[in-house]
């Protein structure tokens, strides 16, 4: 199926809502389109008389309260809107899921940085690396034996594009992949074998990492519980790069106390910043990054450059890259990716 917003005759008028970074590299964009650069305080304004939106400022919370009603190119307002992640669950508000304004997001910058640091934690959690800084730090001299991870099983939550490029990353590694998605299949090319959705905790007792990148929906939120981590091995580790809320968190923290489980490596959480408070800054067994697993050195320019690629194909008349299927109901992207960190 195709997707061509319809473009004015002229320059088109492009809104970006900049947040605290402003894009660079934007001289592509501005020699196709009349482009500006708004915050949040004056986005209900330039929404109605633009064409197209750009959400640099992926993790703002205005755009529904700022969106013109019956937005959309019939209905006043932008046509098309592209968000500079790889989610849209902040775009997922009636007034643009009903209109008729054409949704993209920028999967396929994220994918193989994110396999990158999965197989990065997998090897940290199998070495116990993170066990050898912090001893460093003591200046404690402990031998200690380490893991293998030839031939160890790891269950891919989310079949999308970061998810297919983890598995390839791990099995290259030498780890035996299966997936979990909607649709079972027996031979997938980056995942094997494929579990539905409803056959999670069967999936899970069998894993010795669980590696979650899945999208956000009502159906995969919470979906690692207390019961869910009652059916991990106990020598098994758990990896989020997907959404925080994927994880009842405070289950999660008492399974990690009571050994239920051996680790968990978090990327995203329920709140961001992960406040001062959590225990889970402190757990040994865990380890905490800042929702950076995407963000390799240049990320912002390829997000500028998916982005002036796409104007040129909306002013062309063609086909738009990563058009998202509002009609999936997804709090994340419709195939299946990330939300990356602040732009």
């Amino acid at each position: 199926m195709e997707h061509v917003p319809p473009a004015p005759a002229g320059p088109p008028e492009v809104v970006v809502l900049t947040g605290d970074v402003m894009p660079r590299g934007m001289d592509a964009v501005e020699r196709l389109a009349r482009v500006r650069y708004v915050g949040e305080p004056e986005l209900a304004e330039a929404l109605p008389g633009a064409d197209v939106f750009f959400m640099w400022d992926f993790l703002s919370d205005a755009v529904a309260g700022a969106w013109p009603s019956g937005g959309g190119p019939s209905g006043g307002g932008p046509g098309w809107v592209h968000i500079a992640s790889a989610g849209v669950e902040r775009l997922m508000f009636p007034g643009l899921i009903e209109g008729d304004a054409v949704i993209t997001n920028s999967r396929g910058i994220f994918d193989e940085p994110i396999a990158e640091y999965v197989l990065g934690l997998v090897l940290a959690f199998a070495k116990d690396l993170h066990t050898t800084v912090r001893l460093q730090g003591e200046r404690r001299w402990r031998h200690r034996e380490t893991e293998g991870i030839t031939g160890a099983r790891a269950l891919v939550v989310g079949t999308g594009p970061i998810g297919r490029a983890i598995g390839r990353r791990l099995s290259a590694a030498g780890l035996a992949v299966s997936g979990v998605g909607r649709t079972a299949r027996d031979a997938d090319p980056d995942l094997g074998r494929v579990h539905p959705m409803e056959r999670l905790d069967e999936a899970l007792a069998a894993a010795d990492y669980v590696v979650l990148a899945a999208p956000l929906t009502p159906q995969t939120r919470g979906m690692i519980d207390a019961a869910a981590l009652d059916r991990m091995r106990p020598s098994a580790r758990l990896v989020n790069v997907g959404r925080g809320a994927l994880v009842a968190e405070a289950d999660l923290v008492k399974a990690l106390r009571d050994k239920r489980i051996a680790g968990a490596a978090l990327d995203v959480f329920e709140d961001e910043p992960l406040p001062p408070s959590s225990p889970l800054w402190a757990m040994p067994n865990v380890i905490v990054s800042p929702h950076m697993s995407g963000d390799v050195a240049g990320w912002r320019d390829e997000l500028v450059r998916l982005f002036a690629d796409n104007l040129g194909r909306y002013v062309a008349g063609r086909p738009l890259r990563n058009v998202v299927d509002k009609r999936l109901g997804y709090v994340g992207s419709s195939s299946g990716s990330e939300q990356r960190g602040q732009p």
